[in-house]
This record gives C-alpha cells, structure tokens and sequence, in this order.
C-alpha cells in the first residue's frame, strides 16, 4: 500500500459530501452515538461498490450510460427526499439517552442508501483502485483501508457535530437554520449530480 493511496484516499473521505452531511446531522439531531451509528452506515454502503468493482459489475455499469443513469437518477431522488424530509422536519430537539433500536436502524438504513445510490463511488473504485491494485486480494485489502478511513474520518466529523450539539439546543434558531442549511445541501448535491 503506497502513500500516494492513503493521502488519495483520505482527501477523497474528508471532503464533504452527502455521507459527511448526513453524519454531522445525526450528531447534532440525535448526538454522538446516532453519528457513529450514521458512519457505520455510509460505511457499510460501500460495501456494494467494493463488490461490484470486485466482481467487474462496476465496469458494466461504467460502460451502460443506461444503467450509469439509473442509478443516477435514484441517487438524484433519495437525496430530494432527504432535503424534503429535513426542511419539513420541525420537531424540536431534546436530549434522549436512552437507545432507540429503531432509529439506529433508520439511520443505517439512511445512510448505507446514500452511499448505495451515490455513482461517483462506482467510478471512484473502478477509476482510482486499479490503479493500485495488482490482483484481486490486494484491491479487497485496499478496499477495505477505504473503508476504515471511511468509518473513522465520519466518526470524527460526527463526534465534532455531536459536541456542538448543547449549543445548538441552547438555540433553537441555530437549529432552525442548520436544518435549512443540510436541506439546502442534499437538494444543491442532488442537483449536481443530476447534472454530472
């Protein structure tokens, strides 16, 4: 594994995009265990381009501009939805210790979905791994570097979230704004990649 992966790799993780977004939402929504649950998630959907690029799916879908734009466009609709979901939201926030099995897995399911529907991972692997990569045991192995880099720069972002979250709930407008913030920020992605 060459350095020129791991600096590759860890600036493609950091820079926002919809997992980041999604991340730092759980943790100031629902705090730091929601927003290591919500990498956990963006990680876990990545697991399907690890095994379509694995298995030469992902060459397939590089090549049909059909099947490219499907996904594409499904990616297109989730994150609509999810600026709908996060602008109509106006419930307000309080602090719940207490575990809630099904909003872990609402937030699983929310966040493997994002990076499931998100085809620049798909040419991101099929793209940038061969490149590292000389067999198949070594593209599994740096897929999943990928993915633990992944895991824990969300986490991080989380957690930072998370820690802002009391002064957020000291105000209420902050809230009201960051809310329109990441709806503005799913809708402006998902109109970029509706574009690309």
């Amino acid at each position: 594994m060459s350095l020129a992966f791991l600096i590759t790799t860890l600036i493609a993780v950091a820079t926002p995009g919809t997992g980041v977004l999604y991340t730092l939402s759980a943790g100031l929504s629902r705090g730091r265990r929601a927003s290591v649950i919500a990498a956990f998630g963006c990680t876990l959907g990545i697991v399907p381009h690890v095994l379509a690029t694995v298995t030469g799916l992902a060459a397939l879908l590089h090549a049909s501009a059909l099947a490219f734009e499907i996904v594409k466009y499904l990616g297109v609709a989730y994150l609509v939805y999810l600026a709908w979901t996060t602008l109509r939201d106006k419930s307000e926030l309080v602090v719940d210790t207490s575990p809630a099995p099904t909003s872990a897995r609402k937030t699983v399911v929310s966040a493997v979905l994002i990076n499931l529907l998100n085809p620049k991972l798909t040419i991101f692997f099929v793209a940038f791994l061969p490149q590292f990569a000389t067999g198949l045991s070594q593209m599994v192995m740096l897929s999943a570097v990928f993915m633990a880099l992944t895991f824990v720069v969300f986490a991080v972002y989380g957690v930072f979230a998370a820690s802002m979250r009391d002064r957020v709930l000291a105000r209420p407008r902050v809230m009201v704004w960051l809310r329109r913030f990441f709806a503005a920020s799913f809708a402006a992605l998902g109109a970029k990649l509706a574009l690309t």
